[in-house]
């Protein structure tokens, strides 16, 4: 099923977004080769991730940080989500939960601003992915298109005291799921000093079920210049380094 298929209430909420976060210190995120085992790195705790560098957006209560390492066998994603109330009501696989409570990316592996993977996890660990095939003239994509190989796990974000103040989500994306998504050459696994595109995004809806409209926040790490995540001009680098020195 595409988009163009879907209600189309469904369609615009998926594309609305206000550009509310502050700009990052940094454009570029350096993803972190790592000797892990890509199957542990879905473990939100693994030692990997404190060699990880990060990028952080939002304000409190709702600041939003995010890591990337790769391995020989795919690339590993880390969010936290500080949130005292975080809520969910729809429980299926690709789910429209851009209406509720996520984390995003959108992942370009060429950078042409076209054919990316859109993969959003929300506060429970149900998934939506998407193909995004073109922006322009109108957003077109495909719903029922699956990463392949895509593995996801969600936990408690604990403070220094064990107290849980909001979600870690974690991903891990084999090279192959990346195969659909490049019509230029694009070599797998990346090399240091490679360099793909994409962004990242919160939705935090304080209102909850009762009212979800109500403040909801819709923060991009990369602001976005209209009223849609969906900017390809607003993707940013994620720069591919050695594992320890940071430099390609």
């Amino acid at each position: 099923m595409t988009i163009s298929s879907l209600p189309l209430l469904s369609l615009l909420v998926l594309g609305l977004a206000l550009a509310v976060a502050p700009a990052a210190q940094d454009d570029v995120l350096r993803a972190r080769r790592s000797e892990a085992r890509l199957a542990d790195l879905l473990g939100a705790d693994h030692p990997a991730w404190s060699n990880a560098y990060t990028v952080a957006w939002g304000s409190e209560p709702y600041t939003t940080e995010f890591r990337a390492l790769y391995t020989d066998a795919g690339l590993a994603l880390r969010f936290a989500a500080t949130d005292d109330a975080p809520w969910h009501t729809m429980t299926r696989r690709d789910d429209p939960i851009w209406n509720e409570e996520v984390v995003e990316i959108f992942i370009d592996p060429d950078g042409d601003g076209r054919n990316y993977a859109e993969i959003e996890i929300n506060p429970v660990n149900v998934v939506c992915d998407l193909q995004i095939f073109a922006t322009e003239p109108r957003l077109d994509a495909d719903i029922s298109w699956d990463f392949a190989g895509l593995e996801t796990h969600v936990a408690p974000l604990l403070d220094d005291e064990g107290a849980t103040v909001g979600w870690l989500a974690t991903a891990t994306l084999p090279w192959r799921g990346f195969a659909s998504l490049v019509d230029t050459e694009v070599t797998l696994p990346p090399a240091p000093g490679d360099r793909w595109k994409f962004n990242v995004f919160r939705i935090k809806r304080p209102g909850g079920q009762a009212a979800p409209e109500q403040d909801a926040m819709y923060a991009p790490w990369s602001p976005t210049p209209g009223a849609s995540f969906h900017a390809p001009t607003a993707f940013r680098d994620l720069l591919f380094v050695a594992t320890e020195s940071g430099a390609p």
